[in-house]
């Protein structure tokens, strides 16, 4: 059986026996903040309840590596959603350590594209207008720095209104300790 079909045989069961009825929410987060966070398997189960979150209590944001790389890119306009439509008032942008992106290789990631069957010229092509593949794939070498800059591309946000609180942490995938960078009480 296909992972697709795995997935649809278990959800038939799921919606046969109403197990949903214990996730029922509306869409405004409880606990009226938004949290950004990485997309490693880690910390699907282990940041919320590191947090003490459960469903309904966040807009939950993830990201490679929890960053938030462009003022005006999709991550940005998800926090804007969440404060001005869904009324999120604090922010959490929540690295990790032992993160992959702090050990992207971009040349690496371009073979491995151009490995699976993505062509020279359209690697050239998104060079040539202007596209700097390596830049825009490139890691980070220092998970605190780059929860700082992304708490920073956040709060200096034209459109973020001043009294929204911005909190830089990083968890531990191992343990779920939460060390803080930003305390956005305090900027």
């Amino acid at each position: 059986m296909t992972l697709l079909g795995e997935i649809l045989e278990f959800n038939e069961k799921f919606v046969e026996e109403q197990q949903y009825e214990k996730y029922k929410t509306d869409k405004f987060p409880d606990k009226k903040m938004a949290v950004i966070s990485c997309m490693d398997t880690r910390l699907v189960e282990l940041l919320p309840k590191a947090m003490n979150l459960k469903n309904g209590d966040i807009k939950h944001i993830k990201t490679a590596g929890a960053v938030v790389s462009h003022p005006f890119g999709s991550a940005m306009r998800s926090i804007l959603v969440a404060i001005h439509e869904l009324k999120a008032q604090e922010v959490f942008v929540v690295g990790h350590y032992d993160c992959g992106m702090s050990s992207i290789n971009a040349d690496a990631m371009i073979e491995k594209m151009i490995s699976r069957g993505i062509s020279n010229e359209t690697i050239k092509t998104m060079e040539h207008s202007g596209i700097d593949l390596k830049s825009w794939l490139r890691g980070f070498n220092d998970v605190s720095e780059s929860v700082n800059n992304s708490v920073s591309i956040i709060k200096n946000h034209p459109l973020i209104p001043k009294d929204i609180a911005v909190h830089g942490l990083v968890i531990s995938p191992e343990t779920g300790k939460l060390d803080t960078v930003v305390n956005g009480y305090e900027s």
